[in-house]
């Protein structure tokens, strides 16, 4: 078994993630089994309950655990379903070593970070498998919570041998364009405080927003005591699907697995979507301080070829006369409603729903987003004034969207929402059947309140022989997993979320079918 350890030096969200899954891609290439390993220094015991616009999104995996958006980059290029074994946070670590102490099986010892808390740790790590690892270190070097895993990497580096190990580290080189020139001190004091812990990296990624010069990769080489073969410049590239291309371009996966003792083959196929088309698609969200918050949405739009989505505050939205906000929703061609929680904003993506509907936008809405558009049927169709959700409005009188009945019985015990892939059944006469051309899906889910069908059954088609000017239901399981106007260009909204599972070369066919129908004329 082989390993390749990424760090992260003078900032984070640099590119660490797609830095480790291009390399973990490049070598599948190489027609090598890759196994990741995302860890996360801080002390949640998982991403569940990170603020989006904080943390960037929670990525759901397979088996339902709420991750880091990381295993999405896993996932997507390396075309393999993450599970939770694929996360390892310091709560999960210290959550087990404290159960261990309390259990005795640590037979009366002293429980310390070194060697309990680094045995733990290097257990984790021994678990993976495949011909090689990538182990990706969250956070930045020099961060205090990161130190115990960089102790225990430095100490499993010994116990596997060098020969089976790399360090990789990537660093942020700034640009000064008052003195036209790149700056490597801050690089230079990363790697001296990565060598302190015991570590020295055997490739260092320069991370930067434009090419870098020779002269600049010498002196990291120099400072960095490595040779300038094994300093990597990736400046920003408009498509991160390119960076597997570029790291066998620039020979970096030839570097790793000779480094190891792999033999490299002489061919090498990465085929990436390449997002040029325009469909003009507007995204009413509410999470708005970083693009992260809603990363697999709009790498699922990227995935099929198109451009990235216009971001809108749905706050925006609310309080406007119908007038403006028909003239900013009238320049787009489709509408994505994207997940959530909370009130915030929920009334300006109603009204995105509105206009959508009234004049045949083609809209996409996921999760939260089909709870809405239940919403809005409900209240301007039906005629059910003041219908809501009862997350919104505990009191409205048509409680239209409801907490699951069985969340109502675990969440006084500590119970969190439905995670996870499930079973559902695609109506044979919905529009969604079109889409996936079956009756029987599984898809991804992260909630806790569901479409209360069941008590508004005047207002819903589930059968085929049910009068068809209704919202219709277009997949269930236990819950509504679908609804749909048929009559419309495309009105689709899922209470899954179809973006966890869009993957390079495979996109989610209803992002595909969503972004054809944006760009056909009516």
């Amino acid at each position: 078994m082989k390993y390749v350890t990424i760090t992260g030096g003078v900032l984070s969200g640099i590119g660490k993630g797609i830095t480790a899954a291009s390399i973990g891609s490049a070598l599948q290439s190489q027609e090598l089994s890759v196994d990741v390993l995302k860890i996360d220094p801080y002390l949640n015991v998982d991403a569940g309950t990170m603020n989006p616009n904080q943390h960037g999104e929670v990525f759901v995996t397979q088996d339902g655990y709420e991750a880091d958006l990381d295993l999405g980059h896993y996932e997507r290029f390396l075309h393999k379903n993450m599970t939770r074994f694929n996360n390892l946070t310091a709560g999960q670590v210290y959550s087990n070593v404290l159960k261990k102490e309390r259990n005795g099986e640590y037979l009366g010892d002293t429980v310390q970070m070194i060697p309990h808390v680094t045995l733990e740790i290097k257990h984790r790590l021994s678990e993976l498998k495949g011909d090689i690892a990538i182990v990706e270190i969250g956070g930045t070097v020099g961060d205090i919570e990161s130190e115990i895993f960089l102790e225990a990497i430095r100490e499993f580096s010994m116990d596997v041998g060098h020969s089976n190990f790399l360090f990789v580290h990537v660093t942020y080189v700034p640009y000064l364009r008052v003195t036209n020139e790149f700056k490597t001190k801050p690089t230079q004091q990363s790697i001296q405080l990565l060598r302190r812990s015991g570590i020295i990296p055997d490739i260092i990624v320069l991370r930067g927003e434009k090419k870098l010069p020779q002269n600049t990769i010498d002196k990291v080489a120099l400072f960095g005591g490595v040779s300038p073969k094994a300093v990597f410049g990736l400046e920003d590239s408009e498509n991160v699907y390119s960076i597997p291309e570029k790291i066998h371009t620039l020979g970096m996966d030839k570097f790793v697995m000779d480094k190891v003792g792999l033999k490299p083959l002489s061919s090498f196929s990465w085929n990436y979507p390449k997002p040029e088309k325009d469909a003009k698609i507007a995204m009413i969200g509410k999470y708005l301080s970083t693009d992260d918050a809603y990363k697999s949405v709009l790498e699922s739009v990227a995935l099929c070829g198109y451009k990235k989505p216009k971001m809108i505050d749905s706050e925006s939205l609310e309080n406007l006369p119908d007038g403006e906000l028909n003239e900013i929703l009238k320049n787009y061609s489709g509408i994505i409603i994207p997940g959530g929680f909370g009130k915030r904003g929920i009334e300006g993506m109603i009204r995105a729903i509105k206009y959508a509907r009234e004049h045949d936008v083609p809209l996409l809405g996921l999760c939260l987003g089909m709870q809405l558009m239940t919403i809005e049927y409900a209240r301007n169709v039906a005629g059910l004034k003041g219908a809501n959700s009862t997350e919104f409005d505990p009191n409205t009188p048509y409680p239209i969207v409801d907490m699951m009945e069985e969340q109502k019985r675990i969440l006084n015990f500590g119970g969190t929402m439905r995670l996870g892939s499930e079973e559902i059944r695609v109506f044979e006469w919905s529009n969604l059947y079109k889409i996936y051309s079956t009756g029987s899906i599984s898809e991804r889910h992260r909630h806790r309140y569901e479409v209360n069908v069941n008590a508004f059954k005047d207002i819903f088609r589930t059968k085929e022989s049910e009068p068809s000017d209704r919202l219709n239901v277009a997949a269930v399981s236990e819950f509504v997993e679908a609804v749909e106007l048929p009559e419309k260009r495309f009105y689709i909204g899922v209470q899954y979320h179809p973006e966890y599972v869009s993957k390079v070369s495979k996109p989610h066919p209803i992002f595909s079918k969503f972004l054809e129908t944006c760009t056909n004329d009516k």
